[in-house]
Parts: structure tokens; C-alpha cells; sequence
């Protein structure tokens, strides 16, 4: 899939964008431009919010909390003790 710039202001940053980081072509200027941007918002995100986010993808891909669950019992079984 293509990006076309159309807009002269937009072209002559990506130009300078080029010539200061010494990127090859607009098209790798551009990518590293905007995943640098892509960082710096993700990195704008509260700690706290971006550990929750993480937490709640855990607790999603690891079902419900047993806390009842025998580990030692689990793991004797599992090496057959």
C-alpha cells in the first residue's frame, strides 16, 4: 500500500526529515519519523495505565485466579512423584 504526500509542506519535511538523519529515501524518513512519534505517545501513557494494560492481558490469556490450586500437588503430578 502507497503513501502519496500531496502537500508541498508535508514533502519539504520529509525532505528535511531526509537530509538530518541521512535516511536513504523520504519513504525511510518517513517510517522512521513516524516510529519515533509512535514511541514518544505510547511513552506519554501514565506507567501505571501501560502496567494495567499489560496486567489485564495476563489475567485475560491466563483464565481465572484458583485460590485454592495445589501447586505442589500439580507439580508432583506432573514429574509423577
Amino acid at each position: 500500500m502507497s503513501l502519496y504526500i500531496r502537500d508541498n509542506d508535508v514533502d519539504a519535511l520529509a525532505v528535511k526529515v531526509q537530509q538530518l538523519t541521512k535516511a536513504p529515501n523520504k519513504t525511510e524518513a518517513v517510517r522512521r519519523a513516524l516510529q519515533n512519534e509512535l514511541a514518544r505517545a505510547q511513552e506519554a501513557i501514565p506507567l501505571k495505565d501501560r502496567i494495567k494494560k499489560i496486567q489485564d492481558d495476563v489475567k485475560a490469556r491466563m483464565g481465572p485466579n484458583k485460590p485454592d490450586f495445589d501447586m505442589k500437588k500439580y507439580t508432583d503430578q506432573m514429574w509423577d512423584v
